[in-house]
């Protein structure tokens, strides 16, 4: 097997620790030779475990870029914003990119990128991880075997939990749109493709609904400060208390903010960086619930469900066939054929990577199309993911606009024309 190599653009949390271990783990298979990243003890931190020297390290992007072709592949994991110049230069380059999700938060951003992967003859795909999960696959089977018939309704609910939505979407990187990008593109792009995938036909109609309905000021306590760590008079009471949370069971988050995970250096962080703001008093924008309606070609339906406000980080997904109905969660997939009665079950093995084994399932089906390239699109290529992002971009539009239907054949014409 061939060892191909690649460069790192970002190097925080998902660059460096979802998808570049996969090098470490398979060396024969990935080796990383490059990393722009301008934190610099990030950049160090990942030059050292992928034994990079230090010519080979940079401060930014352009600096890497600049340089002559150095790898086969170009992983971009920058922030939302921060995706489409470095992704169109190393198309041009003949990079094959794999490219954290969203594309960009600019839906001509996302066909523009679509278009200079097909100019240069490169795969550019998404980290659109769910389809390459054993979960998510596994459903995908039972609905190409017949099993349930036709699809004629799906209900998928995105439980974020109470403490990650505080964390990624009122604190963290994730909070303001405009800043980075909407909820519906920055955390449930996923859930679009992964109901596209599922229904194999294009939606026609979508319309949404949702707001910023807790996690603002209107509902401060009364003399809650700046910072949760200068003595809030609600810490009992509060939920969302950020020592409580860093310094117990989310003592592994705190490595967002701090690359020492000492009760020192946490308590320092909670006091330096904005998670440990009171979370009615950040600057955020984003929802924190919020429903999606889809209408397919075939008059198929989906209801997709984002809610902040749960005890769990996951995903449920109820499938409602003509012959059958079928139901997942994180570990098991169950079906029940409705002229027999019978019930199937599928138990899905704990995974060791992250997003139930998509971050090294994708890693893995990437380097096997680079290998093999021979103009193919990927099982999450760009053409794939523009048409998601799409439902995704017309999702806040309806939302914005009291959650008026969107045709989507007509919104898409219309941002060609803009």
């Amino acid at each position: 097997m061939k060892q191909l190599t690649a460069v790192l653009i970002g190097a925080g949390a998902r660059g460096a620790r979802s998808y570049a271990p996969y090098a470490l783990d398979y060396p024969h298979e990935l080796k990383f030779v490059a990393v722009a990243e301008k934190d610099e003890a990030k950049r160090r931190q990942f030059a050292q475990a992928h034994g990079i020297a230090v010519q080979d390290c940079y401060e930014s992007w352009t600096e890497l870029l600049n340089q002559p072709q150095l790898a086969d592949i170009a992983v971009i994991c920058t922030q939302d914003r921060m995706h489409y110049e470095p992704t169109l230069q190393a198309l041009d380059q003949k990079y094959h990119v794999l490219l954290e999700k969203p594309m960009s938060p600019d839906p001509l951003e996302c066909i523009r990128m679509e278009e200079a992967a097909s100019r240069n003859g490169r795969l550019l795909t998404i980290c659109h991880v769910l389809r390459y999960t054993p979960l998510w696959t596994a459903i995908k089977r039972v609905i190409a075997s017949g099993s349930i018939g036709r699809i004629a309704s799906i209900q998928l609910n995105e439980n974020v939990g109470y403490w990650h939505i505080a964390h990624s979407f009122v604190r963290g990187n994730w909070r303001n749109a405009e800043a980075s990008s909407p909820m519906i593109l920055a955390k449930s792009c996923h859930d679009m493709d992964v109901l596209c995938w599922l229904m194999d036909q294009t939606c026609s109609r979508i319309s949404s609904f949702g707001s910023l309905m807790h996690f603002h000021k209107g509902n401060a306590p009364d003399g809650a400060p700046a910072y949760c760590i200068e003595g809030c008079p609600a810490e009992a009471d509060c939920p969302y208390y950020a020592p409580r949370f860093y310094l117990g069971e989310g003592k592994s988050w705190a490595k967002h903010f701090t690359q020492e995970l000492t009760r020192e250096a946490i308590v320092q962080g909670l006091k330096d960086t904005d998670y440990g703001r009171c979370v009615y008093r950040c600057d955020n924008n984003v929802v924190d619930h919020q429903v999606v309606n889809l209408e397919f070609a075939d008059g198929a339906t989906a209801m997709f469900s984002m809610c902040g406000f749960t005890r769990h980080s996951e995903r449920r997904i109820q499938i409602m066939g003509t012959k059958g109905e079928l139901r997942g969660e994180e570990d098991r997939i169950v079906w029940m054929d409705f002229l027999t009665h019978e019930e199937h079950e599928i138990k899905i093995p704990e995974q060791t990577s992250g997003h139930g084994g998509g971050d090294s399932g994708i890693m893995k089906s990437f380097l096997n199309e680079v290998r093999g390239y021979s103009g193919k699109e990927s099982l999450t290529s760009a053409a794939a993911s523009v048409r998601s992002h799409l439902l995704a971009f017309a999702a806040e539009e309806s939302r914005l606009n009291g959650g008026k239907p969107i045709e989507i054949d007509a919104f898409y014409r219309k941002l060609l024309q803009g």
